[in-house]
């Protein structure tokens, strides 16, 4: 009897070795699998969809050809049950990406993050045209004024009221994301900018401030400029001269414009021809940058009343139609 009982003691000693040395060796498998590169030949793009399982997501991974073993997966998140909360979203993943980063990328939300760059001096219709093409952004239509009236403006005039500058989204964010950021970062700048004017300047309110900065940033090739291009157009505002500015002539023709002004454009009445209207435009003619809403706020102590483009992103200024005349033949007529 003794010896039996040593017998099945020795069996069952020799099963649990076995058992610890399997055990072992596949912890060690699990360990090393968790530590394997991901099986790509270049990144790709993974979603994983709201509502979606752990092991749906497992079998999805394991069908595009990025993982195999499924079953050491399994393992992986018994021994980690915190990996196998994971995320809906999209999500890049990497050949040298490996398992347990990818899992740690799911638990944790890390999804792609796309970017727009809003380039300032383009209008309404410019960014209108980029926002629609951007890839995975859910679109709405007339998603400015929409904007505009989630903050309590009724206006329905969005030009200039969004600020130019690079944002980021995820897959599947509505644009007005984007443009709430946008319309929230100008109110910020032009308030900024209204606060630190030169209260002699002849701008009524914050609006007639982003209207002649959206004129001044159409105007400016060279940077340095911005203030004396704002203090030709406010000594001629302070004068009740005409700003004459072509950008608003080409702003006002619409999709007529094909790159050439004729003298026939400059005659023609329309609400932004500032060769036929007096003062500023009703509204401003593209999005301004802070640089060009501080010009507006703080013109250059100067009495320039004309300027004439040099052909090189710089001009000319003068005192007298004489002078600015003489710059014209210059560099204009004589081209």
């Amino acid at each position: 009897m003794r010896k039996l009982i040593i017998g099945v003691l020795a069996t069952l000693f020799t099963l649990l070795c076995v058992s610890a040395v399997g055990l072992y060796w596949v912890y060690q498998s699990v360990v090393s699998y968790s530590q394997t590169p991901l099986k790509l030949q270049q990144p790709m793009e993974f979603e994983v969809a709201r509502g979606t399982s752990f092991s749906q997501m497992a079998l999805a991974l394991e069908q595009t050809g990025a993982i195999d073993e499924l079953w050491k997966l399994k393992v992986l998140v018994k021994l980690h049950p915190e990996l196998a909360k994971i995320r809906s979203g999209l999500y890049q993943i990497t050949p040298n990406e490996s398992i347990i980063e990818l899992l740690e990328k799911l638990n944790q939300g890390r999804g792609m993050v796309f970017s727009v760059t809003l380039i300032e001096g383009q209008s309404i219709k410019e960014w209108r045209a980029l926002l629609k093409q951007l890839p995975r952004i859910q679109w709405q239509e007339e998603p400015f004024l929409r904007v505009l009236r989630n903050n309590g403006d009724e206006s329905n005039l969005p030009e200039g009221k969004f600020y130019p500058d690079t944002y980021h989204y995820g897959a599947g964010d509505s644009v007005l994301v984007i443009l709430q950021q946008s319309y929230q970062k100008m109110q910020q700048e032009l308030d900024k900018a209204w606060q630190q004017r030169d209260k002699s300047i002849p701008l009524k309110s914050p609006y007639e401030l982003l209207i002649m900065a959206s004129i001044i940033e159409k105007e400016t090739g060279k940077a340095s400029e911005r203030p004396w291009i704002s203090a030709v157009f406010t000594n001629r505002l302070r004068k009740g001269m005409r700003l004459q500015t072509d950008p608003t002539v080409i702003y006002g023709m619409g999709d007529r414009y094909q790159g050439n002004i004729t003298r026939k454009d400059l005659r023609e009445q329309t609400p932004f021809n500032t060769y036929r209207i007096n003062g500023l435009t009703p509204t401003p003619i593209a999005a301004p940058s802070t640089a060009s809403l501080m010009a507006a706020a703080q013109p250059a102590d100067v009495d320039y009343l004309y300027f004439v483009s040099k052909n090189d992103g710089s001009h000319i200024f003068s005192k007298t139609l004489n002078e600015h005349n003489r710059a014209v033949d210059k560099y204009q007529r004589n081209r």
